[in-house]
């Protein structure tokens, strides 16, 4: 029976917050704040140290304790040493384990975030940055007796890096789960929030006001009342100057998306509207050209005329599903996260933070095929050294 973290201690449930200059020199400085569960009596191995060889070993395409623990058993010396292991004794399997089943996966998430916005181009400064926040169930996580585990991000749109995350246990739902996420983002002035439509609370829309950020809010059935007086705008006014379109091509069908877009002062019950944005998608597959659907989907903004060009705002309403495409795809599918086997201790929600961090320093180099890439790396164990800084 594998060991259980119970001789650890638990984590620090806070430490303080990193900036980008303090992490400019790689993920072992990046580590270093992140508190260590062990306790100090008997550690070898500074935690920064396994859990950068675990980041290098997750980028070579390893999906699990034991795959992470060969990696680490199998490469050279060279490369154990500037990993900052003693080659002659190096973390075994069953120490990666346990450190990893009882670490803070926000903490080490915020971390890890930190360290690739210092690596990320100026798409990812607070200024002008936009953030999708959306859940993401852990399917492997599941048991006979326990529902999986349910973890919420916040998902830069530029990069596809994961600024922050936070688990949403039984006890609790996203909504009341919302506020806390985007409290481990430092700065969130001038920053465009696109959350998925369950968020759109007047509650939600007060504290990213108190924050000085911006949202667009997605309005569906749950909230009918304010659906039906979106729905009952009179666009058919909305000059065609107004309108903005696009068409494009991909996965065997055409889209065509137009948006109208109404500036508003009053009649809508949530604080700070500014704009009301109805988007229609109308959809035909290639082989038959005459036979469409259309969907409409309403969103209302805090963001003024001036503030936002249409074509900005089409791109934001739709990139918000860049945090499914970038992220939760990579996980799920390249790294079959629904079928890992891994359960105990905080082990499910930290080897989704390790999975996180992989992507988002393959997508920062420009890779879009992760999958080639993990074979790349994994030919060589000095290839992935690069990505967390290690020279």
């Amino acid at each position: 029976m594998p060991a259980l973290p119970s001789s650890l201690i638990s984590s620090v449930s806070c430490a303080p917050a990193l900036t980008v200059a303090e992490t400019a020199g790689g993920l072992l400085e990046a580590l270093a704040g992140v508190p260590d569960p062990r306790a100090r009596r008997g550690v070898r191995h500074r935690l920064a140290v396994v859990v950068t060889a675990a980041v290098c070993a997750v980028v070579a395409g390893y999906r699990s304790y034991a795959a992470i623990g060969e990696w680490v058993a199998d490469v050279p010396a060279t490369t154990a040493l500037a990993l900052g292991m003693t080659p002659e004794r190096r973390p075994s399997e069953a120490m990666i384990r346990r450190l990893l089943q009882a670490m803070d996966p926000q903490l080490l998430t915020g971390a890890i975030g930190v360290w690739l916005a210092g690596r990320a181009t100026a798409t990812t400064s607070t200024s002008g940055r936009v953030i999708a926040v959306d859940g993401n169930a852990l399917h492997g996580s599941r048991t006979t007796d326990t529902a999986a585990r349910h973890v919420m991000t916040a998902c830069d749109h530029a990069t596809g890096v994961v600024l922050a995350s936070i688990d949403v246990d039984g006890k609790t739902n996203e909504i009341t789960r919302f506020a806390p996420l985007l409290d481990q983002i430092s700065d969130l002035r001038d920053t465009v929030i696109t959350p998925d439509a369950l968020h759109c609370q007047r509650q939600h829309v007060t504290y990213l006001a108190q924050h000085g950020a911006h949202w667009i809010l997605t309005v569906k059935g749950h909230q009918p009342s304010l659906h039906s007086q979106l729905a009952g705008l009179p666009r058919q006014a909305v000059p065609d100057a107004t309108r903005n379109r696009n068409r494009d091509r991909g996965h065997g069908r055409r889209e065509i998306r137009s948006l109208k877009i109404l500036t508003i002062s009053t009649g809508i019950d949530v604080p700070h509207a500014a704009q009301a944005i109805q988007t229609r998608r109308r959809r035909h597959r290639l082989e038959q050209p005459k036979r469409f659907t259309t969907e409409t989907v309403h969103t209302i903004t805090d963001l003024r005329v001036h503030q936002a060009k249409p074509a900005q705002l089409a791109d934001w309403i739709r990139g918000h599903w860049s945090i499914k495409n970038k992220v939760h795809w990579g996980r799920d599918i390249t790294y079959d996260e629904d079928r890992s086997q891994i359960r105990t201790g905080t082990g499910p929600e930290v080897m989704a933070a390790l999975r996180n961090a992989a992507i988002g320093a393959l997508r920062l180099t420009g890779v879009t095929n992760i999958t080639a890439t993990n074979r790349h790396h994994a030919r060589d164990s000095t290839r992935p050294l690069a990505l967390p800084g290690i020279t």
